[in-house]
Parts: C-alpha cells; structure tokens; sequence
C-alpha cells in the first residue's frame, strides 16, 4: 500500500491535466465527509426517494432500453 502512495504522490507531482486536478480533489472532499445526504439539496433528495418509491412499486425499466429510446 506504501508503494502505491509514492506512486500516486509522484504521478501528481507530474500531474498537467486541471480537470483531473479538480476531480481528484472532489474525490479528497468526498471522502473526508462521507454523509453526502447532508450535502444534497431538498430537491435532489425528493427525486432519489421518488426514484426509490419507484423501484418499490415495480416502476422501472432496463438501463438498455432507456438508451434505445434517446
């Protein structure tokens, strides 16, 4: 575990990349809390429980059909 936390520190110490940069550190963020439900909005925690009562009552459908109708 050491050898691949030396490797990480070198590959960032070479890192170029912003985008990376920025998710590795929301990584770091997400992380250091993780009770994310706290973080989310009312709103976004009314579409996951409706989503959730959804899949309770038999309300769903294939990931693969979804797409073929986009």
């Amino acid at each position: 575990m050491e050898t691949q936390k030396l490797e990480i520190i070198h590959w960032l110490t070479e890192l170029s990349d912003q985008r990376v940069l920025e998710a590795i550190l929301q990584l770091k963020k997400q992380s250091e809390n993780p009770n994310w439900w706290d973080e989310l909005t009312v709103a976004q925690k009314e579409d996951i429980e409706a989503g959730l009562l959804d899949l309770e009552e038999g309300r769903k459908r294939p990931f693969s059909e979804i797409l073929k109708s986009l």
